[in-house]
């Protein structure tokens, strides 16, 4: 395959939002897709951020040399390992420490070692980026290991990206259409663990459920953190989400998954992104 297909995407007009992604085969095909988008932002004075998982970045970091040291550095297993975070604390954090012109982000959220119940929230982040950065001027190229991602992923890339970049060069996504993926529940469709219907006259019981069922899967001691958690999404469900609701809890990989659905809908899509002004009143389910 020949690597030197995969360049850089092309220039776009100044007040245009750049968002293509870069499937990549290969450390080949990675290094000729990022390096290049990354010295072409350097060369024309833009602010540069690559915030990609550890083994990655230093590959990039090998082959910048000295150009390293004019770029924003981020591992993304450590920045990006909440994904609700990704676009207030990395993405939108460096465009707005960069207000006065054009700046050029590498992202890459998804790694081998990421855990499977948060890709689909990853997947949303990557649809409300279109959102949360239209109309702002930076440039972000979103690479993925076609080899490790699978085909369901790919698709999903397509209907995120505007363009994409691969060994074949570079070409219009013939499905963008991030609010299909925005809207789509059957993402984050599950059926683990029991669940818990509540209401107003049943929210107060919502936290006990969760004690018990953590106590249940092994996870002894003190649960006050787990009771909070609970009790302010369960308090959104009934003011936000038509005063009724469900909790499940699971257990995975170590963790104690906590999901609350009801049957609001979030009309503010990049919701959370900035993060909630911690001096308002309400809000800080969203902090």
């Amino acid at each position: 395959m020949d690597v030197g297909a995969v360049t850089a995407p092309a220039p776009r007009r100044a007040d245009q939002f750049v968002h293509p992604a870069l499937l990549y085969r290969g450390s080949a095909e990675y290094l000729a897709g990022t390096v290049p988008f990354i010295r072409e932002g350097l060369a024309a004075g833009e602010a540069v951020g690559l915030a990609v998982p550890g083994p990655n970045l230093r590959l990039i970091l090998t082959e910048l040399g000295s150009d390293a040291e004019r770029v924003r550095l981020l591992d993304m297993t450590r920045s990006g390992r909440h994904p609700g975070r990704i676009i207030p604390n990395v993405l939108r954090a460096f465009a707005d420490a960069h207000p006065s012109g054009r700046v050029r982000i590498v992202a890459e959220q998804l790694w081998s070692g990421r855990a499977v119940r948060e890709y689909p929230t990853c997947v949303h982040q990557e649809a409300l980026i279109n959102v949360a950065l239209s109309g702002r001027l930076v440039s972000m190229l979103c690479p993925y290991d076609a080899d490790v991602v699978g085909p369901q992923t790919l698709a999903e890339v397509e209907l995120n990206h505007p363009r994409l970049i691969d060994a074949h060069g570079e070409r219009a996504s013939t499905r963008f259409a991030p609010e299909r993926v925005i809207t789509d529940d059957r993402l984050c469709s599950h059926t683990m663990g029991p669940s818990f219907t509540f209401d107003a006259a049943r929210a107060a019981l919502a936290g006990q459920f969760a004690c018990d069922q953590a106590t249940r899967l092994g996870h002894t001691g003190d649960h006050a953190e787990l009771k909070l958690i609970v009790g302010e999404l369960v308090a959104r469900s009934l003011v936000h989400g038509g005063g009724t609701g469900s909790l499940r809890i699971w257990a995975e990989r170590g963790y104690l998954v906590c999901d609350v659905r009801n049957a609001g809908h979030i009309r503010d899509l990049p919701a959370g992104s900035p993060l909630a002004d911690p001096r308002k009143p309400d809000g800080r389910s969203l902090l």
